[in-house]
């Protein structure tokens, strides 16, 4: 291994071998701003912030069965920007058709997983279609990077972002590596030990604690394995690996809390719900038979802790399935349902027992992760992403961000992608389907925002009944 060579961590190669035709692993971002940016500024931006993050100029290399990060000695940042213009008067539907198309592109190997396509003219302005391959980082953190490049105010003064020594590491060669390593694992060891036995000291029952806790991690993961298959729906298909892609106005961000107010839950709750309503419409609208026990959506869940530093990137979420009740009519108790199903998820170890599950897929053979990744993708329908965003709007370049889309990639036999993302007051709702799925997105999104006016309607009813009750 050459010193310019960062070994890859087996959860992140578990990411890069799940790359097929059908489903290339990119997360894919399209920033929508008020106005042009000055590609000159745009690229000190992305010098400044973005390319502090060493992964940035970094290409996957394979030797054996290794794989490792290697600087990329041919690097330029002109060949992950490029510029692009919709014909005519390209509006939202044209560029929905550019970013179908981009996002059934897989990236270039040859060079750092990552491209950036400029395009001009959208509605008085500019869109950033950023696409970033998941062995890079998790969703959660690439839209920390991203939003990392913008500013408060139009006007900001750049500076670099300082990166942790693990962005910048020079891998160790021969004994030196060795070392380290083995002085690490058993300063680990000692730590671990140590903790234990400070446990058991303070808190006698810890053994059994632990032992219960290994218990119900072992339940969870035979629970996972033994959970059937998702049933027979036009939404499991085989994939033609062609996307499209579609996104709906903005909800207001207000009256969805209001909305978990008014049902005492939370905004994800409401938001699932949403989700769930519109498959519901969905199967209505096509003539399908509504699943009787629903249908199963995988939620990424974050295992880093928020305060982490945002230069740590790499994989750390687990993988959480949650049954959406489309076959319940009445959207109160379809929400009730939804946050039974959450509450029980958070109780458990399942995000924790997928992450295991990737990193030993990561360190086995190609195979086995095939095997396994077919096994776990055939009990999902979709993947549904929830992810916040900044509370007020943010600038890149003096351009004010208007609306950001954020996706995740699909894996396996699951051709679906869910997205929902909070920015300055809205909630943004996305989709991406596979072709062969039969499927209208701009559908999807009019069935999400119906869905969602009827729960909220629901609520305030019901909250005026018990507030009625309650006077009387």
């Amino acid at each position: 291994m050459t010193r310019r060579q960062t070994p890859m961590s087996a959860v992140d190669r578990s990411w890069l071998r799940m790359e097929c035709p059908e489903n290339p692993m990119m997360i894919s971002a399209v920033l929508v701003f008020d106005q042009p940016i000055a590609l000159k500024r745009l690229k000190r931006t992305l010098d400044e912030r973005f390319l502090t993050f060493r992964r940035f100029r970094q290409r996957v290399v394979t030797e054996g069965d290794r794989t490792y990060w290697q600087d990329d000695p041919l690097f330029h940042i002109d060949n992950h920007i490029h510029v692009l213009a919709l014909p005519g008067d390209g509006g939202k539907q044209e560029l929905q058709t550019l970013t179908s198309d981009l996002t059934s592109t897989s990236l270039d190997f040859r060079r750092p997983l990552w491209q950036i396509h400029y395009i001009e003219n959208y509605q008085g302005g500019c869109v950033l279609l950023v696409r970033i391959h998941h062995c890079i980082a998790d969703g959660i953190s690439l839209v920390r990077v991203l939003l990392s490049l913008t500013d408060n105010s139009p006007e900001p003064r750049l500076s670099r972002v300082s990166t942790s020594s693990q962005s910048k590491t020079h891998a160790p060669q021969g004994l030196r590596q060795l070392a380290s390593r083995a002085l690490h694992n058993g300063q680990t060891a000692i730590d671990q030990a140590g903790l234990f036995l400070k446990s058991i000291r303070n808190e006698p029952g810890y053994p059994f604690k632990l032992a219960t806790t290994a218990g119900n991690i072992a339940v969870d993961l035979l629970k996972l394995g033994l959970s059937p298959a998702e049933p027979d729906t036009c939404l499991k298909t085989p994939l033609s690996g062609r996307k499209h892609v579609a996104w709906a106005d903005p909800l207001s961000l207000a009256e969805v809390k209001v909305c978990a107010r008014a049902l005492r839950g939370t905004a994800n709750d409401v938001l699932l719900c949403a989700a769930a309503g519109a498959l519901q419409r969905h199967f209505l609208a096509t003539g399908e038979a509504t699943p009787e026990c629903g249908v199963r959506v995988a939620v990424p869940f974050n295992l880093r802790p928020m305060r982490q530093p945002i230069e740590t990137l790499g994989n750390q979420f687990g993988l959480v399935l949650v049954t959406l009740p489309v076959e319940e009519t009445d959207p109160i108790m379809r929400f009730r349902q939804v946050q039974e199903n959450m509450n029980r998820l958070k109780r458990s170890y399942q995000a924790q027992v997928t992450y295991s599950l990737l990193d030993l897929f990561g360190r086995g053979p190609d195979v086995l992760e095939r095997r396994a990744l077919s096994m776990l993708s055939n009990k999902a329908s979709a993947v549904l992403t929830n992810v916040p965003g900044p509370k007020e709007p943010v600038y890149l370049a003096g351009a004010k961000l208007t609306q950001p889309m954020f996706w995740v990639p699909q894996s396996g036999n699951i051709g679906i992608g869910l997205s929902i993302f909070s920015y300055a007051g809205t909630v943004q709702f996305g989709i991406t389907i596979d072709k062969n799925i039969k499927a209208d997105p701009a559908s999807v999104m009019g069935h999400f925002r119906d869905s969602f006016a009827e729960l909220l309607d629901a609520a305030l009813h019901n909250s005026e009944q018990n507030t009625a009750r309650a006077a009387s």
